[in-house]
């Protein structure tokens, strides 16, 4: 999987902030076939609280030469 053109831009700062990358990139399975690969996966310990918060991002740099194409790509990406 390549990755994004900031992808470790926003990692350093999701780390920055005090989240732990947990997941470089993250696995979705949906069945034996199917898998999806999100680009970060991070937690965040709640100082009042001993849950944690649990995030997974997805980079897009929108670099190429249609920013449209890259909307739509991005968008049906989320809609996945």
């Amino acid at each position: 999987m390549a990755k994004d053109v900031f992808h470790q831009q926003v990692k350093k700062a999701l780390i920055k902030d005090g989240w732990i990358i947990t997941h470089d990139p993250f696995t979705i399975r949906i069945s034996e076939a199917i898998k999806l690969q999100i680009d970060l996966a991070a937690e965040n310990a709640i100082a009042a609280e001993r849950n944690t918060e649990k995030i997974a991002v997805e980079i897009k740099s929108f670099i190429a030469d249609s920013d449209i194409s890259e909307f739509h790509t991005a968008l049906g990406q989320y809609l996945n």
